[in-house]
């Protein structure tokens, strides 16, 4: 794998033979090559994923973010004959300016960060439902089909990890109230736009100067309040996470208002996202996160927090 992206390199000015490092591996593979101030970010995109035209969207939203002054995000970089979308081994690779900061950890005080992706996420909704998208851009819708329905994008949680027969009816439950609940919540324009779709701590970095949202491969079309969902991904069950979502609404409603119905459809999100990484986590074993996480014991706290949600319901799911 290094020697094909080696050939990619003299391309973006580097060496062939500059350093190349794992930064990650998760859906796709990212790659770090340079080093000093000449180095940049590869991704490496997982087969059978994104289409190019996809990828092509995502680098012709990122490109138009650029200029917006109250987001920093990632910078797409052109190859020596101009193309953003190259090839190596076979699968689709994209370059990125490096940027220097560190992700947020759980461990952490979110507290702040959260106010401050608050905002940035306020932001984001709002330069996508004013932003004139180029013709042919596709992405990925994520909804109640793509998720919980018979095809998923990430796998089907019925085949999570762990889950055993007695656990069935509560998670049955449970994908049957979310899909209420989101029908009454519906698809209006003010509500269900292109997203993120993945702003966990990860896809976050932090410097001097405050907060970076990156890594838009998985941004498509889904519910604004999913992008708060995301946000606590793998961190559901932190007994911070009623002040965390005080927090991220604070900051949001700093640029743009949240109605009732936004701030009561959030522990829906948290589960149907919830549900989302439980199947996850039983497709994508070979990534980093699920080599960190105990996928079974993920499962079995999923379970959990669909008894509670469903005993003590929505309302008061957040409620610390």
């Amino acid at each position: 794998m290094t020697d094909a992206l080696r050939t990619l390199l003299p391309g973006y000015g580097l060496s062939h033979d500059a350093p190349l490092q794992l930064l990650n591996r998760s859906e796709n593979e990212t790659w770090l090559a340079g080093e000093g101030d000449a180095m940049i970010v590869l991704r490496h995109h997982r087969a059978g994923y994104h289409s190019r035209a996809e990828i092509a969207a995502e680098l012709g939203w990122l490109i138009a973010l650029q200029g917006h002054t109250a987001l920093r995000c990632p910078r797409p970089l052109s190859g020596a004959m101009g193309e953003m979308i190259q090839t190596a081994a076979g699968r689709h690779v994209v370059a990125f300016a490096h940027i220097h900061g560190r992700e947020p950890r759980a461990e952490d005080d979110l507290a702040p960060w959260f106010d401050a992706l608050g905002e940035a996420t306020a932001h984001l909704h709002a330069h996508a439902r004013h932003w004139t998208r180029p013709p042919g851009f596709a992405r990925k819708r994520w909804d109640v089909e793509t998720i919980l329905g018979p095809r998923p994008h990430w796998g089907d949680w019925r085949a999570a990890p762990g889950l055993d027969r007695a656990a069935h009816p509560v998670m049955t439950r449970l994908a049957a109230e979310l899909t209420r609940r989101l029908g009454v919540y519906g698809h209006s324009p003010d509500r269900f736009g292109l997203i993120h779709a993945d702003l966990r701590l990860t896809n976050l970095l932090i410097d001097d100067l405050g907060l970076w949202v990156i890594d838009f491969d998985d941004c498509g079309f889904g519910w604004a309040m999913y992008d708060f969902a995301a946000a606590v991904s793998f961190i559901e069950t932190d007994p911070r996470l009623p002040d965390l979502a005080h927090r991220w609404c604070a900051g949001y409603g700093r640029v743009a208002p949240l109605s009732a119905a936004d701030v009561a459809i959030l522990p829906v999100m948290v589960m149907l996202r919830r549900l989302l990484l439980t199947a996850w986590l039983g497709t994508r074993a070979d990534s980093d996160t699920a080599r960190d996480i105990d996928a079974v014991r993920y499962t079995a706290d999923t379970v959990h927090l669909a008894e509670r949600f469903l005993s003590v319901g929505a309302a008061r799911f957040l409620e610390g």
